[in-house]
C-alpha cells in the first residue's frame, strides 16, 4: 500500500468550538480542560550500555534517552528492583530493554552459549507480540521468542533450550514454565531480569493470583542460584512502589518524573441529552453514549482528524463504526471507507492491516474495544473518543494517551453513559482532573487464592517453614488447613503435594469464580462460546435470551453438573432479565468506626444468591410481558464486605417514614456500588450489595457492599478506608441528578435482582445526610 501524506494536526480550540456549535448540541459540553504541554529533558546514554545495543536504538530513531528512561535503566542495571510509572508513550520499554539487551549481549558465551535470561510478562498475547516485533526490528543478535498458547511444540522446545529474551504471560508462567521448571533449569539459572509490563492490570483476584505466581517464580529461581532484578512498568498506577511491592514481595524503587515531550491535551467532558423515551418505572433515559460517539466520530473524520473511539463491547465497536460510516455517506460517498472497527477476535493479519491503514492515512477513524488500549503502537492520532467512563481513571488516561503522541496537540472526549459514575464525573470534573489514579487493590492473603498456589509451590519444590515467609503471614495457617484436608503431607524436609492432579490446575488465575460453562449449539454440538460459572445462573438459565457476537440465541437447558448450556439460534421479540433473591449474613466484624450514632464496619460475610425467575420484556419498548419461575439452586459466597447501620432512634428523629426506608436504603446501595470504582480499581460488576430496613444480624437499617469473589478482592476494604469521601460522592451524585424520582444516571442499576424496586431518591439523600452528619471531615 502507498502511504498518503499525513494530515496537518488540527487547531484543537477551533475544533472544540465546531463540535460544540452543531445545532441541537447546546449544553452537552459540560467541561473543557486544557492540559499544558511539557518540554522534553534528554539524558546521555549510560556508559554501561553495550555499543551495538546503543547503535541499534540510534538506527531506530532514538537519538538519546529521556532522563527518566536513563534513571530507571541505571537502577535496573545496578540490580535495584524498579517500577517506572510515567505517562503513555513516554518510552518505558527503552528503560528495561537497555539493561536486558546489554546483559544478554555481554554474557553470551564464546561458542554462542545462552547469555543472560530475560523474562517479559504481559497481560495479553497481543502486547507480547508487539514487543517481539519491536525488539526484532532492532536487528540485534538476541534469541527472542514468545511462549504462549499459540506457540507450537517445536517453538516451545526451542525457546526452552535456546531462548534468551522470552516473552510470555502470567498464565503460561503459572501453568507451563513453573510446573516444568526442571526442563527450564538452564533458563531459570540464567535469569537476570523479569519485566512486568502494564502492571496496573494486575488487580483484584487476578492481581492476587499473579502476586503468588511471582513468588513461586522467585522461589524456583533461587533453587537454581538466580536472583533476578524485577522491572515493572505502567502509565497509570497510584503509589507505584506500594503496588509493586505488593505484587512482587520486594522493595521496589519508583521512577515517576516524566521527561518525555507532550503537546497540549484539550479534554472535553460530554453528556448526551435526555431522550423523549421513558425507561424503567417511567424514569428518563439519556441518549446512548455509543450513538453520541458515532456522531462525534463522523464529525471528526469529516474534518480529516485522525480519531480513535474506544467502545466497551465488541458489538458496540462494530455498531459505532457502521453508524459513523452511514452518517459520512450522507456528506460524501468517498468518506465511509475512512472508518473501520477494531476489536478482539480479529485474526492477527486483520489487526495488522487495520493498524497499517491507520498509520498510512487510508483510515481516519477507528472504533475499537480496549484491545487497542495496551501498548499497540499507533502514533499520529489527533483525537480519542471514550464512549463511557472505562471504570477507572487509570484506564481513562491510558486510552486518552493514545492521542497526541510526541509533542503534537490532541483532543480527548469522554462521552458519559447513563450511569451514576459517568454522571457524577462530568458534573464534578474535580473528581477526575488533578487527582491521582486509583490505588491498585488486591489481597494476596485471600486464602481462596493463596491455598491453590501453596499447593502448586509444594509440587514444584517442597515447602519449608522458612520458605513460607515468602507467601505472607497467613501462609502457615493455610498450609495447616491444606494438610488437614489431605492435600499436603508434612515430612521432615517440609510439606509435599500428595494428590495425583497437577496442583497448578487448582488455580484459575483469571476466573471470576466458578468453572466455565460451555454454550453448545443444539443439534450440532458446536461450542459457541463460554460464560463464567458465576454468571451462568442469570445469563444462561433455561429460557434465557442470550446475545453472542451479534447473534440471538434461546437457551434450552442448563446442566450445572456438566457445565453445559444448550441453546439454539432464535429471533424472539423479547429480552429476558433474571430475578434474584440475595441474603447476607455477618460472619465476623474485623473493624469498625462510629459516625455519631451510626456505625461503619468491615468484615467477613456469607452471601447467598438464588435466581428464582425471569422476566420477558418486549423489544423494543421494554414492557414486561410475563414472569416465569426457575428451579435453580442457591449459591453461597464467603467474602469481604463494608457495611453501615443507622439505629432506629436516629431514623425516628430524622422524619423518614418507615414505609420509605427500604427504597431509601436500596437507592443508596445502588449508587454507592456505582461510585466505588472512583476509589478502588474495580468495575461495578466486581462488587455486589444488599440493603434492608432491618437486618437480622445488626438489628438496624443496614446497607452492605461486598466483593463478588470468594475471600474478597480488596475492593470492600478500600471502600471502608475511603468511606467518608466515597459516600459523600454517592450522596452528591443522587442529589445533583436532573431526574425527579430516580433514573439510570443515579439510583437505578443494570444488575439489580429486584428489578430496581423499591427505590426512593429523596429518601436516599435524607438517609445519607443522616449517616454523613457524623462522618469525619475530608
Amino acid at each position: 500500500m502507498t502511504p498518503t501524506a499525513a494530515p496537518s494536526h488540527p487547531n484543537v480550540e477551533a475544533l472544540v468550538e465546531r463540535l460544540a456549535a452543531v445545532p441541537g448540541r447546546q449544553g452537552r459540553l459540560r467541561h473543557l480542560e486544557v492540559l499544558p504541554p511539557r518540554a522534553a529533558v534528554p539524558a546521555e546514554w549510560p556508559e554501561w550500555v553495550a555499543p551495538d545495543v546503543r547503535e541499534a536504538f540510534v538506527r531506530a530513531g532514538v537519538a538519546a534517552p529521556w532522563r527518566h528512561q536513563a534513571a530507571a535503566a541505571d537502577a535496573a542495571h545496578a540490580g535495584q528492583h524498579v517500577v517506572l510509572a510515567t505517562g503513555t508513550a513516554s518510552g518505558k520499554s527503552l528503560a528495561y530493554q537497555l539493561p536486558a539487551l546489554t546483559a544478554i549481549r555481554q554474557r553470551r558465551g564464546p561458542r554462542g552459549e545462552r547469555g543472560a535470561g530475560v523474562l517479559y510478562l504481559a497481560p495479553t498475547k497481543a502486547l507480547a507480540h508487539d514487543q517481539l516485533a519491536s525488539l526484532a526490528g532492532l536487528g540485534l543478535d538476541v534469541r527472542l521468542a514468545t511462549h504462549d498458547g499459540d506457540s507450537s511444540w517445536e517453538e516451545r522446545d526451542w525457546t526452552r533450550d535456546f531462548g534468551e529474551y522470552v516473552l510470555t504471560n502470567p498464565d503460561m508462567l503459572h501453568r507451563s514454565l513453573l510446573p516444568s521448571h526442571a526442563r527450564w533449569a538452564a533458563f531459570f539459572a540464567s535469569l537476570r531480569y523479569v519485566v512486568i509490563d502494564e502492571c496496573h492490570h494486575y488487580r483484584g483476584v487476578f492481581g492476587a493470583h499473579v502476586a503468588h505466581v511471582l513468588r513461586r517464580l522467585r522461589r524456583v529461581c533461587a533453587a537454581y542460584g538466580a536472583s533476578p532484578t524485577f522491572v515493572l512498568a505502567s502509565a497509570t498506577v497510584a503509589e507505584p512502589e506500594v503496588a509493586a511491592r505488593r505484587l512482587t514481595g520486594l522493595d521496589v524503587m519508583a521512577v515517576t518524573a516524566d521527561h518525555s515531550p507532550r503537546g497540549r491535551l484539550a479534554l472535553l467532558l460530554w453528556e448526551p441529552p435526555f431522550t423523549s423515551h421513558a425507561g424503567e418505572h417511567g424514569a428518563p433515559v439519556r441518549r446512548a453514549a455509543s450513538s453520541e460517539t458515532a456522531d462525534l466520530l463522523a464529525d471528526l473524520v469529516a474534518e480529516d482528524v485522525r480519531t480513535l473511539a474506544f467502545v466497551r463491547s465488541r458489538r458496540g465497536a462494530e455498531q459505532v463504526a457502521l453508524t459513523a460510516a452511514e452518517l459520512l455517506a450522507e456528506v460524501d460517498p468517498s468518506l465511509p471507507g475512512k472508518v473501520a472497527a477494531y476489536r478482539g477476535g480479529y485474526l492477527p493479519e486483520e489487526r495488522r492491516a487495520l493498524e497499517a491503514s491507520l498509520r498510512a492515512g487510508e483510515l481516519t477513524g477507528l472504533a475499537a474495544t480496549n484491545a487497542l488500549e495496551l501498548g499497540i503502537d499507533i502514533s499520529g492520532l489527533d483525537a480519542v473518543l471514550v464512549a463511557g467512563f472505562p471504570g477507572t481513571r487509570a484506564a481513562l488516561w491510558q486510552q486518552l494517551g493514545r492521542a497526541g503522541r510526541g509533542a503534537q496537540d490532541a483532543l480527548g472526549i469522554l462521552v458519559a453513559r447513563d450511569d451514576p459514575l459517568d454522571t457524577y464525573l462530568v458534573t464534578h470534573p474535580e473528581a477526575l482532573l488533578g487527582r491521582p489514579v486509583e490505588a491498585t487493590v488486591f489481597d494476596p492473603g485471600n486464602p481462596y487464592v493463596l491455598g491453590p498456589h501453596l499447593c502448586a509451590a509444594a509440587q514444584e519444590l517442597p515447602l519449608t517453614e522458612a520458605g513460607l515467609e515468602l507467601f505472607g503471614p497467613t501462609a502457615r495457617e493455610v498450609v495447616d488447613d491444606l494438610t488437614a484436608a489431605g492435600l499436603l503431607r508434612k515430612r521432615p524436609r517440609g510439606w509435599f503435594w500428595t494428590d495425583r492432579r497437577r496442583a497448578s490446575d487448582l488455580a484459575d488465575i483469571r476466573s471470576a469464580g466458578g468453572g466455565q460453562v460451555q454454550l453448545v449449539e443444539s443439534g450440532t454440538g458446536r461450542v459457541v462460546g463460554t460464560v463464567d460459572g458465576g454468571s451462568a445462573h442469570s445469563a444462561a438459565h433455561p429460557g434465557a435470551v442470550y446475545v453472542h457476537r451479534g447473534e440471538t440465541w434461546l437457551v434450552e437447558s442448563l446442566d450445572l453438573e456438566e457445565h453445559v448450556a444448550v441453546m439454539s439460534l432464535a429471533e424472539p421479540s423479547y429480552s429476558t432479565t433474571a430475578r434474584e433473591v440475595t441474603d447476607i449474613r455477618v460472619v465476623a466484624e474485623r473493624e469498625h468506626v462510629h459516625w455519631g450514632g451510626c456505625r461503619l464496619s468491615l468484615g467477613d460475610v456469607d452471601v447467598s444468591h438464588q435466581v428464582v425467575s425471569f422476566l420477558k420484556r418486549r423489544q423494543p419498548g421494554g414492557e414486561v410481558l410475563g414472569e416465569e419461575p426457575l428451579d435453580l439452586p442457591a449459591r453461597s459466597l464467603r467474602t469481604t464486605a463494608v457495611w453501615w447501620t443507622v439505629p432506629p432512634d436516629l431514623l425516628d428523629e430524622s422524619g423518614l417514614a418507615a414505609a420509605d426506608l427500604p427504597g431509601a436504603a436500596h437507592a443508596a446501595e445502588h449508587c454507592s456500588i456505582g461510585l466505588l470504582p472512583l476509589f478502588a480499581t474495580c468495575d461495578r460488576w466486581d462488587i455486589g450489595g444488599v440493603s434492608t430496613a432491618l437486618h437480622a444480624d445488626t438489628g438496624q437499617l443496614t446497607v452492605f457492599v461486598h466483593d463478588g469473589h470468594p475471600g474478597g478482592a480488596g475492593f470492600a476494604a478500600r471502600g471502608y478506608a475511603a468511606a467518608a469521601a466515597w459516600l459523600r460522592a454517592t450522596r452528591e451524585a443522587i442529589a445533583s441528578c436532573e431526574c425527579e424520582a430516580g433514573c439510570p444516571s443515579c439510583i437505578q442499576s443494570p444488575k439489580c435482582g429486584n428489578q430496581n424496586n423499591p427505590l426512593d431518591k429523596p429518601g436516599a439523600v435524607a438517609l445519607l445526610d443522616l449517616l454523613l452528619s457524623g462522618a469525619p471531615a475530608q
